[in-house]
């Protein structure tokens, strides 16, 4: 069934699945309505003369330039060409899937003045698998994604490139071949197409999902680590966590103590310590504060999809014209900051628990680096060594994007976002968060071989999918492909789907 969009029910997982699992989408016919509402008020006003950024004047610096009738029906052709100046390799498809249903939202609210055509284009690029090849960089998050979403006003003209059915293709040629009409550029029509923060805010909707389950993971690890470690579950009553307040940390020691429940460590047939080290006994409290940042970001990306990011807008009811900055990525760049700085912090926290492992002096009688054969054999030394090459390439993505503004335009575009780069470096955060998580679940697994008692069925069913691709280390082997492999379960969520069918969802 098709994912309906009318401008103020986009959810990031209705973005995901239109994203990434290819779920048709139509448009409201209220919002089509609205469209053409809008369109007729404009044109109203073009031939009023009224004076309107981007429709008959200049843009940014040019924005005083006031044109001719003649160029008003050009204008829109070189604005497109001459933001079309990103850089580098395509994006994923779908990034600009996410933007182009994101664009579509935006043009449901009947504020943007495009023709209804434009829209229409969008839904059927979409529905037929025509997706624009846009690159990654150039983008500064103000006014909005400009030089990535012109690469999609491209095709509004038939021009740019494609991608359709596993071909990269010249724009005109992918959509002949799905049967799409061009629908040209008139008035108004290539702003309207561009000007909005859609590319970076649909790469942190899917960043969000995808830091959602990574977290949740974080959470079957520890679980696993814990157990290996036969730590005091104290910190991990629930009751603890309500008492101060945090609803991520709630969150987290329940699906914590969920993964451990059933195990004898639970059941109290283990002596544990009366108080462990940070890195075991904070877990909830740091994963936690890590949902709560994503949690925000979520908050802010949903308005942002839903909401009317353009410029200038218009308001059919009113007859009036606003021009502002609703192109401003800010509001999402900032959280989504944070949002990678949280998913490093874990990544430390997973790390550290890996030490704890590893190290004979904390592990609570584990062998040495998880191997019998010490001296002779090191086990997973150097398995610590990738993870900590991880952390700090982490650490340094870490830093904010959100106040690297660089003037640019003469100085009329004097403050940006810089929304793209966060979102650029939240991708690469996530990868190698995906790596550290699964040298943890191959480390935790190694463990649990090593200890002699029943662990929780949620942690049972992990190290089963762990053993399912990476094999016990008995005598040493190259690590590599173990480390590769554990990389891609982790993305791919198969732990925590198989957990989740056992012990609940981990939400």
């Amino acid at each position: 069934m098709a994912i309906i969009l009318d401008g103020y029910s986009l959810t990031v997982e209705k973005l995901v699945r239109i994203a990434r699992h290819n779920e048709p989408v139509e448009l409201h016919p209220d919002a089509l309505a609205r469209i053409t509402k809008c369109r007729a008020m404009l044109e109203e006003k073009i031939r009023a003369r009224e004076i309107m950024y981007g429709v008959n004047t200049g843009i940014g610096e040019f924005s005083e330039v006031v044109l001719s009738d003649d160029q008003v029906k050009e204008f829109q052709k070189y604005l497109i060409y001459n933001h079309s100046a990103g850089i580098g390799d395509p994006a994923p498809v779908e990034y600009v899937r996410g933007a182009m249903a994101g664009r579509i939202n935006v043009h449901a609210h009947g504020n943007s003045g495009c023709r209804p055509e434009i829209t229409l284009t969008l839904v059927e690029m979409l529905n037929k698998g025509v997706t624009p090849v846009v690159c990654q960089k150039g983008s500064v998050g103000a006014c909005g994604d400009l030089a990535p979403m012109s690469q999609v006003a491209l095709l509004m003209m038939g021009e740019g490139e494609a991608f359709y059915k596993g071909e990269r293709l010249p724009g005109k040629v992918a959509l002949e071949r799905a049967g799409i009409p061009v629908p040209g550029l008139q008035a108004r029509d290539g702003l309207a197409t561009i000007n909005g923060s859609n590319l970076l805010t649909a790469m942190s909707a899917i960043h969000l999902y995808d830091m959602n389950r990574w977290l949740k993971q974080a959470e079957i690890a520890c679980a696993m680590s814990l157990e290996a470690l036969m730590a005091n579950l104290k910190p991990y009553d629930v009751r603890l966590h309500r008492l101060r307040g945090f609803p991520g940390a709630v969150r987290s020691a329940r699906a914590i103590m969920s993964c451990i429940e059933g195990s004898d460590l639970q059941k109290g047939r283990l002596k544990t310590k009366v108080q462990d080290a940070y890195s075991m006994r904070s877990s909830p409290q740091v994963i936690g504060a890590a949902h709560d940042a994503v949690a925000h970001a979520r908050t802010q990306v949903e308005i942002e999809l839903n909401g009317v990011g353009d410029n200038p807008i218009f308001l059919p009811e009113e007859k009036l014209t606003l021009t502002g900055a609703n192109f401003q990525g800010t509001p999402v760049s900032l959280p989504m900051d944070m949002a990678g700085v949280a998913v490093s912090m874990v990544s430390v926290l997973s790390e550290r628990r890996l030490n704890r492992l590893l190290n004979p002096a904390l592990s609570v009688g584990l062998p040495a680096f998880l191997t019998k054969g010490a001296g002779m054999f090191s086990g997973l030394m150097l398995s610590q060594y990738t993870a900590d090459s991880l952390i700090v390439e982490q650490r340094m993505l870490a830093a904010p994007a959100a106040n690297q503004s660089i003037p640019a335009a003469a100085d009329q575009e004097d403050f940006v976002s810089m929304g793209m780069n966060t979102a650029l470096k939240n991708a690469q955060i996530l990868d190698n968060a995906c790596g550290v998580l699964g040298i943890e679940f191959m480390a935790a697994a190694q463990a649990l071989d090593f200890r002699d008692f029943q662990p929780g069925k949620g942690v049972r069913v992990a190290k089963d999918v762990v053993r399912k691709h990476v094999a016990h280390l008995d005598v040493d082997r190259p690590l590599y492909p173990d480390h590769t492999t554990m990389k891609e379960v982790v993305r791919s969520c198969e732990i925590l789907d198989e957990v989740e069918k056992v012990v609940g969802s981990l939400e």
